[in-house]
């Protein structure tokens, strides 16, 4: 994934051409590093998102090839170090608590850098990748050659030809993901406009389709057909095919639809990036990025994504955050579902709960004894609710410079601080919100319906969470809120 921003600091690295390095599987001389995470962190690294801890930076940090595999999660990440532009490996049991690999996907070893693409199982069961080998001009395909995934084939390019066996003139390498339909493989190279699209019954030769989308789709309102596709993730979720991508616009977003004469047509479009420009820094702060969507299958079933939080200017632990883990489901009435991982609920400790409050106009109502700088909030509004009512929290201690979540009967968005996400309460709804907490950085789950991802500007050890109404009185069934563990890391 691509950033023109001094995010990206591709000119600072030197391009490594060579496709066909002579070293195929590890060379343990050649690896850089283990990336370790300190004893004693700074204080502002977030507690229980993973972050990398270096050496090197995760510039950027995208979640690329994932697989749940022999009994373990694994998830690669883009970081740069001396060598260049490298995939960081970590595994874990729960999706929660990460261990660090030795980094083997790496310059030394590959002949290129690590740029963004997606994991795979091959037709007979073998963990595979595709991603852009940095400085090499084409995409590449790579297959573990051992359980713990720390020994890879030599990477291999793969380009489609046409119909008489030539080269596709003119083609951009970029962004690859791939996928099985109908027992054929499928891949794209993304970007702008035209999408190169191609399938091959064994991964080695690749038939030419043209575009990825179908011609009939002309676009979104105010989000042009020609849009940029990058990081893109292909898979079936529910009776659709969900493209989960980013445009550099516009950050994370994603498409439901189907394939028509083998072409994705989409029939519905939506965001998960909320600031108005990724690229403007002034929006970063109360809005942060959202960026470079990565998920998976896992072996029971469930559709699991992370996402690079950017989080450069709002002074937490530097750009090397990982979202919180979301679960994405697709029920039949087709809205998808947004969940935080189950498995965060391992986190929890010191619960303190509250039922049946009711907040009159112009009172408010303090959650005070919920403390500490890492909080997990759950609580759950009862209709029929206000026009206007919501969250306060992270203020000082005289209440000012608070983040603000505003929500309401009749509105059409949920406000958490600067941004606003669609999101509509349908008539006598409850409302649900799961709010963490983790230092600066706040998620919201919203119904299962809608997630967003904001910063703070301040640190608090007391979060001092309250709730207010701006009309008629405010009823809370139940609000329970949990201080979390750290994530903190054993290392192998």
């Amino acid at each position: 994934m691509l950033r023109v921003t001094k995010l990206f600091l591709f000119f600072m690295v030197v391009c490594l051409t060579n496709i066909s390095c002579n070293v195929a599987e590890t060379d343990k001389t050649l690896i850089p590093e283990t990336p370790t995470f300190p004893n004693d962190p700074p204080s502002n690294w977030l507690t229980y998102h993973l972050v990398h801890p270096g050496p090197g930076q995760a510039e950027p940090g995208d979640p690329n090839p994932i697989y749940d595999y022999k009994g373990r999660y694994h998830l690669h990440y883009i970081y740069l170090n001396d060598t260049g532009y490298c995939f960081a490996h970590v595994s874990s049991d729960d999706m929660v608590h990460w261990k660090w690999h030795p980094t083997v996907l790496a310059p030394p070893v590959t002949g290129h850098g690590m740029f963004s693409g997606t994991g795979f199982y091959t037709k007979d069961g073998t963990p595979a990748m595709v991603y852009h080998g940095e400085g090499s001009d084409t995409n590449v395909i790579a297959y573990a050659l051992d359980e713990n995934l720390d020994k890879w084939t030599k990477p291999e390019a793969f380009k489609p030809l046409t119909e008489d066996g030539k080269e596709i003139k003119g083609m951009r390498y970029w962004d690859p993901d791939l996928w099985e339909r109908d027992g054929v493989y499928y891949a794209i190279s993304g970007g702008d406009k035209k999408r190169p699209y191609m399938k091959s019954e064994d991964l080695k030769n690749w038939s030419y389709l043209g575009n990825l989308m179908h011609e009939d789709y002309k676009g979104e309102p105010g989000i042009p057909a020609s849009e940029d596709i990058s990081c893109a993730n292909m898979f079936k979720i529910g009776d659709k095919w969900m493209l989960m991508c980013i445009s550099h616009r516009l950050g994370c977003r994603y498409f439901l639809g189907d394939f028509v004469d083998e072409k994705y047509l989409p029939e519905f479009h939506a965001r998960m990036n909320w600031t108005e420009d990724p690229f403007d820094e002034e929006t970063w702060v109360g809005g942060l990025n959202f960026f470079a969507p990565e998920s998976f299958l896992t072996k029971d079933g469930r559709r699991v994504m992370w996402a690079w939080l950017i989080t450069e200017d709002v002074d937490v632990h530097p750009t090397g955050v990982q979202s919180l883990p979301r679960e994405l489901e697709l029920p039949d009435d087709g809205v998808l579902r947004i969940k935080p991982l189950r498995e965060l609920k391992s986190l929890r400790y010191d619960e303190v709960a509250k039922k049946d409050i009711t907040v009159k106009k112009g009172d408010g109502y303090k959650f005070e004894e919920v403390k500490g700088d890492a909080v997990e909030l759950k609580v759950t509004f009862e209709a029929p609710l206000p026009k206007e009512f919501g969250i306060k929290m992270l203020g000082d201690k005289n209440g000012d410079d608070d983040l603000t979540i505003t929500a309401g009967s009749e509105r059409k968005t949920l406000d958490i601080a600067k941004i606003k996400p669609p999101f509509e309460l349908a008539e006598e709804e409850d409302l649900t919100l799961r709010v963490f907490i983790d230092k600066k950085v706040i998620e919201v789950f919203a119904n299962d319906r809608q997630a967003a991802v904001v910063a703070h500007s301040d640190i608090r050890n007391n979060p001092n969470i309250s709730f207010f109404t701006k009309d008629i009185p405010l009823k809370i069934r139940k609000a329970k809120a949990w201080k979390m563990m750290t994530t903190r890391v054993l290392q192998p």
